[in-house]
């Protein structure tokens, strides 16, 4: 980074790009690289350009088309060859191949094969940054086509919200993968989207590596002065197919004649910024190398098996964010205040813990569980923010990578599937794919479930959704106890973490042990004991069943009730343990409709695993396969209480 453009110096880079991807496109016609392969021939002078302009402590996330971006940055030609071809050598192990491929250590975060998900990351890491006090800049390139991507609008909106210093740098060859950009997008200039945010847009000559580096500086000045985010959309051209594989079909003669005439390496040739020897010299030198390079990557090894599962979550936390057992303060408050609590003794315990999503600062949330948090700790550490779920979550993402503990609100779980690629393609892969190099320890918190009144988009149980997922956590609190101590542990876990809590319960009221030693993420728990059946719940319907367990006891019937409390990771020790105190008769119970519930998986996981000790098939209790109305008495005849509990209860054991 931040080398000197030379004519010779600014020539070699981009010649060294070149041949290197042209190498990659060798090895994937001789299998030695397996799946797709996006390469940036003719955008060489973008990565060169801009990384002469910025600093070592900048950082830069790119798009799938990234090979380019890693070089310019430092990554090691070996280590990267050796990625694309899914060596056990390379950058990433093997994990990333082409499309994800990333290299922390010289400040290289990663290539994004979800158009447009890098953005909220990238602003993330500016915000981190910003909240630290440093200068450092972060560079996100994108393409044409992830111009129309709603993550990108709401990136811009959040990085323009928050004076972020972050480079948005629009490569723009003319190509949105197959479809020509003008068929799709009014307006020749992108740029002007940036202007209508209200961010610096400068149209760049993206195949004049000195123009590039010129715009780059000024736009990096710019952000460390507390002035960002700026917009670049450099005019390139694309000399290849969209993937190593495509034939171009849909793709006329004359523009890719048009392409070639504007090639960077070309221009500098005609325009005598350097002689056709020293061009010939150059380009036979790094040929050359690559042809090397390549012959290395030939002959290395691919990852070892044993490795294919490790890396999925870190190591269980040395310390804690609470308290020791002499510290514990016993009140009984509301679930929702308990949550309000472990924010609170986190943010005072952890100066890395930050707050925000959509009013969860002045207004303290719609249910008041952030009241008061902003005024105590101000309003960096505890903000609100653009409606915006992706840049939200993206941002959480970027963040956490950074250093620091976001916890970010979600308003109604409904609304986290116009978002969920931040969590299920972002966060999940951070730790896998860099091999614990990165990790995300952000938590989202959010509600679901029904009350009265609520209607299908405010009302849905989503936990197996989310529990399907490997890389992340998902807990669920069922008292208010669980609603303080899971919120700790989910603070203090160094993986990302989703904590669904049901707002039916926010005004629930018990004793919480404030300051009380950490726990794990992780964890059932038996609210009570029984030997003549199990009762297996989580979130909102341990109550009902306990409620139940009560009504059957009164008629000689003791059922065991276990909350799960986490769904990932399941506690399967304390499921068989449950499985076997209770004879082998099983009733599962939630909130969630049927049918692919986590019920589901619970039952599927006791038949195959504890089929010797079951009495009977194992029993689900969940809402019908329905959309939720709004209407109370409708909703009502819906969801199951205590009442069907028992009744189901008594069916199974033949009562």
């Amino acid at each position: 980074m931040s080398y000197e453009l030379t004519p010779n110096d600014t020539y070699r880079r981009m010649a060294y790009i070149r041949a290197f991807e042209e190498q990659v496109l060798e090895l994937g016609r001789e299998g030695e690289v397996v799946g797709s392969v996006h390469l940036a021939l003719g955008q060489e002078a973008i990565p060169v350009g801009a990384m002469a302009a910025l600093e070592a402590q900048d950082r830069v996330l790119a798009t799938y088309r990234g090979h380019g971006w890693a070089l310019a940055c430092g990554s090691d030609p070996r280590g990267l060859m050796a990625e694309i071809a899914q060596r056990e050598a390379g950058v990433n192990g093997g994990r990333a191949g082409s499309p994800m491929l990333s290299d922390p250590d010289v400040g290289f975060l990663g290539e994004n094969s979800i158009i447009g998900a890098h953005l909220p990351i990238g602003t993330g890491v500016a915000l981190a940054s910003q909240i630290a006090g440093e200068t450092r800049v972060v560079i996100v390139s994108l393409g044409d086509g992830a111009m129309n991507q709603g993550s990108t609008t709401e990136a811009m909106i959040f990085a323009a919200a928050k004076n972020l210093p972050v480079i948005f740098l629009c490569e723009n060859n003319g190509w949105s993968e197959m479809t020509p950009i003008g068929t799709t997008t009014r307006g020749e200039h992108l740029a002007r989207r940036g202007q209508g945010l209200c961010i610096e847009s400068v149209i760049v000559d993206g195949g004049d590596p000195v123009a590039v580096c010129e715009a780059v500086s000024g736009a990096a000045e710019q952000c460390r002065r507390g002035e960002g985010p700026v917009l670049l959309e450099c005019k390139t051209v694309r000399l290849s197919g969209h993937y190593n594989k495509d034939i171009q079909h849909y793709r006329g003669q004359d523009d890719i004649d048009a392409a070639a005439e504007e090639d960077p390496l070309l221009r500098m040739r005609e325009m005598g910024a350097i002689s056709a020897e020293e061009a010939a010299t150059i380009e036979a030198e790094v040929k050359a190398e690559v042809a090397h390079l390549a012959e290395e990557v030939r002959g290395l090894s691919a990852p070892s098996a044993d490795t294919a599962l490790s890396h999925l979550y870190g190591p269980d936390p040395a310390g804690g964010l609470a308290g020791a057992e002499g510290d514990v303060n016993v009140k009984e408050i509301p679930y929702f205040r308990a949550v309000n609590e472990a924010l609170r003794w986190a943010m005072t315990n952890c100066p890395e813990v930050i707050v925000y999503g959509e009013d969860v600062g002045v207004a303290g949330g719609i249910f008041g569980v952030t009241r008061g948090l902003q005024k105590e700790f101000g309003s960096e550490r505890v903000f609100d923010t653009p409606i915006a779920e992706a840049a939200i979550l993206g941002s959480a993402v970027g963040a956490a990578m950074h250093g620091l503990r976001p916890v970010v609100e979600i308003m109604w779980a409904d609304f986290v599937f116009v978002a969920l690629d931040q969590i299920v393609n972002q966060a999940a892969n951070v730790r896998y794919v860099n091999r614990s190099k990165l990790s995300a320890p952000l938590v989202v918190r959010m509600q679901q479930g029904f009350t009265p009144g609520s209607c299908a988009q405010h009302s849905q149980s989503i936990e197996a959704i989310l529990s399907h997922i490997p890389g992340i956590k998902v807990g669920m609190p069922s008292t208010p106890q669980d609603a303080y101590a899971m919120t700790l542990a989910a603070i203090n876990d160094p993986d990302p973490v989703v904590q669904i809590e049901h707002r039916a319960m926010y005004q629930n009221t018990g004793e919480v042990r404030l300051g009380s030693p950490s726990e794990l993420a992780r964890g059932a728990r038996v609210q009570r004991d029984g030997s003549d059946v199990a009762i297996i719940s989580w979130g909102s319907m341990v109550g009902a069943s306990l409620e139940a367990a009560e009504i059957l006891a009164g008629e000689g019937i003791e059922a065991l009730v276990l909350d799960l409390r986490w769904l990932r990771p399941l506690d399967d020790e304390a499921i068989a343990s449950a499985v076997r105190r209770a004879g082998g008769h099983v009733l599962v119970v939630h909130e969630a409709v049927l049918t692919g519930g986590f019920g589901a998986e619970i039952a599927a996981r006791i038949a195959e695993r504890h089929f010797e000790t079951l009495a009977g098939p194992v029993h689900r209790l969940a809402t019908p396969d329905v959309r939720m109305p709004s209407a109370p008495n409708l909703q009502q005849v819906l969801i199951p209480n205590a009442s069907d509990v028992a009744d189901l209860v008594r069916k199974l054991l033949g009562r």
